[in-house]
């Protein structure tokens, strides 16, 4: 019985690991199917318009069966949440994905994930501007997520500023060859600067979109409902978008090709499943938390894209990705002390409510675990185990 509970407490505890590792899977494979589809004359307005159409059909009959048949699940729809869905729209399948897929197509689909990996420390930074986050320098998980980001920032600088010598890998050593290295030194010019700041600018429409699809969420906790509603509105902002920048029509034209495939893959796997994902581990675990995968993605990336696509890696690519990867989780780091902190107090409080006797256990655990607690809850912790109920020591326990 007790190994079965600890089992199921194990599942519940690792399912957020395990669907966000599980994105990043996806995520590869769109990068990689995506650039060649750029590469090969697909336009990236037409591509967004698709991967959303195909995105708000895959996700939308889970909605009318889920939510839109009963009355009582479907939030009632306001004005101010139909507008926070127009924003989600704009910021994500308009602002995010067309920058990105510009980005992608000057530089190469390693580059940008790894480039992409700001995403966490943007999102920790836009939460402590929106008070979303908590900053006191005195602990140690704040000092480990503001250093994280800084870290991150120069590898992101160190990335788009310095290129350097090709690293050949193992299995690529051979077929590299002049003309391709011509051609990729071409590149590392004005195109791969521009490139490098389209990327930077859907990394930031997306931490954005991860803030406010946190503020929805509570206002709207629909999930395949607001799934859809980004999709499709996004889709209708991007026609608008399309028709602004190209004016031949012949570019709308798509057949049962690669093309294809990647605005169906893009829009039933990485839109449609991520944006209903992200937002389910978002409501448990926070915006920062959903952020901090990326690096397998570029992992992955890199080595289907070595295989596949004969793609060339630079050695500044290799350093700023590195610098990046660390600032990374010490983020990370530092957001999994506060969950542990968060932990420690529920438990405290339980135990208090139930009046038991067992707070100074609950420090004990607290202790064992590392986890350190700023001062309010912790002479909040002290009084509540020596049995003091002045309403003044109620008033700083967080």
């Amino acid at each position: 019985m007790g190994s079965g509970r600890s089992y199921s407490e194990i599942f519940q505890r690792s399912k957020p690991y395990v669907a966000m590792i599980s994105l990043q899977f996806g995520y590869a494979g769109m990068n990689i199917i995506t650039k060649y589809s750029l590469t090969h004359g697909m336009s990236h307005y037409v591509l967004v318009v698709y991967r959303h159409a195909f995105a708000t059909l895959s996700i939308a009959p889970f909605a009318l069966a889920f939510e839109w048949s009963h009355w009582k699940v479907r939030p009632k729809m306001t004005f101010s949440v139909f507008w926070q869905i127009f924003v989600l729209a704009l910021l994500g399948p308009v602002i995010d994905q067309n920058f990105y897929y510009l980005g992608l197509k000057l530089t190469s689909p390693t580059f940008s994930c790894a480039l992409s990996n700001m995403l966490p420390a943007m999102t920790f930074v836009l939460a402590a501007i929106f008070r979303m986050e908590k900053i006191d320098l005195k602990m140690v998980r704040c000092q480990a997520k503001v250093a994280g980001t800084v870290v991150t920032v120069a590898g992101a600088m160190l990335m788009t500023l310095y290129k350097g010598p090709i690293v050949k890998m193992i299995w690529t050593k051979n077929t590299h060859g002049s003309e391709v290295h011509a051609v990729a030194q071409e590149s590392m010019g004005k195109d791969w600067f521009l490139g490098s700041l389209f990327v930077i600018i859907a990394t930031l429409a997306w931490a954005s979109l991860f803030i406010l699809q946190a503020v929805t969420l509570k206002q709207y906790p629909a999930h395949f409902s607001l799934t859809t509603l980004v999709c499709f509105v996004g889709t209708l902002q991007a026609i608008v978008v399309t028709f602004i920048m190209e004016h031949k029509l012949s570019i709308w034209t798509i057949g049962f090709d690669m093309n294809l495939l990647a605005a169906a893959y893009a829009g039933i796997v990485t839109s449609s499943l991520a944006y209903y994902v992200q937002g389910l581990v978002m409501e448990k675990r926070g915006p920062v938390f959903a952020s901090a995968f990326s690096p397998l993605m570029m992992i992955i990336v890199a080595i289907m894209g070595s295989f596949i696509l004969n793609e060339q890696i630079y050695l500044g690519g290799i350093l700023g990705g590195i610098l990046i990867v660390v600032g990374l989780y010490a983020v990370l780091w530092g957001k999994y002390k506060e969950n542990k902190e968060k932990e420690a107090m529920a438990l405290l409080l339980t135990l208090k409510e139930n009046g038991g006797n067992n707070n100074e256990q609950a420090i004990s655990i607290t202790e064992a675990d590392g986890i350190e607690l700023d001062g309010k809850r912790a002479n909040c912790m002290c009084s509540t185990s020596h049995g003091i109920q002045e309403e003044h020591h109620k008033a700083n326990c967080c």
